[in-house]
């Protein structure tokens, strides 16, 4: 079965460019061109990427990514925008996107990142032998992806369940943000360690308690972050 990734961008030029170098690298690519459509193909088909542009018609992209990952929260969502500021990288990191590139960009950069996505779902695709990590109220399930508190299920993105499990097979060490972004995106993310923070907050409002005084997550100022329980 083929790679699927559905580009949705109301700049025919773009999804044109796109199309033709992601389909160049061997995937099968499908096209929408407003938030509306892209909806109703994901509600029809499976798709193992999304490739998705933040202004668009009908349904912006904010919002669409929203209901994406209520419903479909296991596949990665790359936000591509002409947006650049911090504060707009973060709305769509804190929204659930699992990457973010801005216009214009490197069609050679933006491939690495799909390709890194990807590659981490196989990865995790390829364990084999259940292996399950209890620490304090969690239970995380390394084969399932799932992590539970309480009994209870959360609904953790692609990135918050990696981070969760390096850190935790990690713990009690110092993992620099560096390291993380290496470890998790797996590619030179130029420096944007704010990245890191912005999924170690969401994370620790679905892990913690008390996400402002965390239990699990632990801020080593100037360095990292561990896992320590308390």
């Amino acid at each position: 079965m083929s790679t699927k990734i559905l580009v949705v961008d109301d700049e025919h030029s773009i999804v044109e460019l796109l199309k033709y170098n992601l389909e160049n690298s061997g995937y099968e690519v499908k096209e929408a061109y407003d938030g509306e459509e892209a909806l109703n193909m994901v509600s029809q088909e499976r798709f193992d990427l999304i490739i998705l542009d933040l202004m668009l018609p009908k349904i912006d992209g904010i919002e669409v990514c929203k209901r994406l990952k209520e419903e479909y929260f296991h596949i990665p969502i790359i936000m591509l925008t002409a947006k650049s500021s911090e504060a707009d990288k973060v709305l769509g990191l804190n929204i659930g996107a699992d990457d973010y590139i801005t216009k214009p960009f490197s069609v050679k950069e933006l491939i690495a990142r799909v390709n890194a996505l990807l590659r981490l779902i196989g990865e995790m695709e390829k364990q084999n032998d259940r292996e399950i990590i209890n620490i304090g109220k969690l239970k995380i399930d390394l084969e399932r992806h799932e992590v539970e508190k309480n009994g209870k299920l959360l609904d953790l993105t692609l990135k918050e369940f990696e981070l969760l499990k390096i850190l935790v097979e990690n713990k009690g060490k110092v993992l620099s943000r560096n390291v993380l972004l290496d470890r998790v995106w797996g590619y030179d993310f130029y420096g944007e360690t704010r990245t890191v923070d912005v999924h170690i907050r969401n994370l620790r409002k679905k892990i913690e308690d008390d996400d402002k005084n965390p239990q699990y997550i632990e801020t080593v100022r100037g360095v990292g972050y561990r896992i320590g329980l308390r």
